[in-house]
């Protein structure tokens, strides 16, 4: 029997050897094809890691830049009402005094210059605020980040404060130079308007879209201008020095200058602008409403020209909406602002921008 198994084996030898030679090829491939799936499985599960903590700190980001523009909300509220103090003269109105007229006339230009500088300056404090803090957000996440393949550190802590110093542009020069161009806007629109004149509420939104073409159409400089300086000096004074930290606060800036000069910010912003004047009007709406038991639909499409008032009544009206726009209590205009989706947007690709290693963005 063994003899025959034995010839059976002879006469079949290269049958097996070739046999056994596929099996070991196939077992080998097979290794082979685990240790590569093992190793694609553990890369994806890595990717997956590292995506969503780089969402979760986006996220969290984003609601550190909605605390911060509330938090900035009254100082820009105090810069503006102090160089537009229409206060004193309304207090002064209730004197009685001998140049009322004069005094209302001044009231008139004061109040829609800063109800209009609001809307501007909120707007642009929310935008430039998200370039900002997603700059600094997608710096801090690479400073973080596991498997960093140097040791610098792109945004230390001192140089954080600095840069972000840099706000005070719009708080102050930035600020000064937007109220000065909307006063003169405001001023060419209403300075022989009679204050006995009445406006439906479409008529008042006419006029408010006349100032704003103006200030936007008549303006030596972009808008940007008024959110960062863009001289080089004011940018190396901004920094502080020559140091490590302070070339590191100018590359910032200039990073920053070169966000507010593209096309995706201005398009951004003049949604934010669009949405702004948009929400005031909704605002102002609530003051052209119909007496109870008017028989005309408030829905009906010709209501907004329903009702009318003297321009005197709409000074005090448009004069305290600044309480709502730069209310550091959320409302409905700085919600419209935060939650705008061309906003979330752009904040999204400025940190993907400024959080990919410099290596995979070659």
């Amino acid at each position: 029997m063994f003899s025959s198994a034995w010839n059976f084996v002879k006469r079949h030898k290269k049958k097996f050897i070739f046999t056994g030679a596929v099996v070991g090829a196939v077992y080998l491939v097979g290794k082979y094809a685990q240790k590569k799936f093992r190793e694609i499985q553990e890369r994806e599960a890595t990717e997956y890691i590292a995506q969503a903590r780089r969402q979760f700190h986006f996220e969290s980001n984003q609601r550190t830049c909605n605390m911060t523009v509330l938090s900035m909300l009254p100082a820009l509220k105090e810069a503006i009402v102090t160089q537009l103090n229409s206060e004193s003269l309304t207090t002064l109105l209730k004197t009685k005094p001998a140049n009322k007229l004069e005094i209302w006339e001044d009231l008139k230009i004061i109040s829609f210059t800063r109800t209009i500088v609001a809307v501007y300056s909120t707007c642009m404090l929310v935008v430039l605020l998200r370039v900002q803090l997603n700059i600094i957000g997608g710096y801090l996440y690479l400073d973080n980040s596991v498997g960093k393949s140097t040791t610098t550190v792109l945004a230390p802590p001192d140089v954080q404060q600095q840069y972000l110093s840099s706000i005070q542009h719009l708080l102050g020069d930035g600020l000064t130079e937007l109220i000065t161009v909307v006063k003169k806007a405001v001023q060419n629109s209403l300075g022989s308007v009679s204050l006995k004149e009445t406006w439906s509420l479409l008529e008042l939104e006419q006029q408010l879209n006349w100032i704003r073409a103006e200030v936007e159409a008549s303006s030596k400089r972009s808008l940007s201008w008024y959110l960062l300086a863009d001289d080089e000096n004011a940018l190396v004074d901004q920094a502080c020095g020559l140091t490590e930290n302070d070339v590191l606060t100018i590359k910032l800036l200039n990073e920053t200058r070169d966000m507010l000069d593209s096309p995706d910010f201005n398009v951004v912003l003049k949604a934010c602008l669009n949405r702004g004047f948009s929400r005031l009007c909704d605002n102002l709406a609530e003051f052209f409403r119909p007496p109870p038991g008017d028989s005309a639909p408030s829905s009906a499409p010709d209501s907004l020209s329903a009702v009318s008032l003297p321009l005197a009544k709409i000074i005090p009206i448009i004069n305290g909406q600044i309480n709502t726009i730069c209310s550091e209590t959320p409302s409905h205009f700085v919600q419209d602002l935060l939650m705008n989706d061309q906003v979330k947007e752009f904040a999204a690709n400025v940190y993907e921008s400024f959080s990919t290693p410099q290596e995979l963005q070659k």
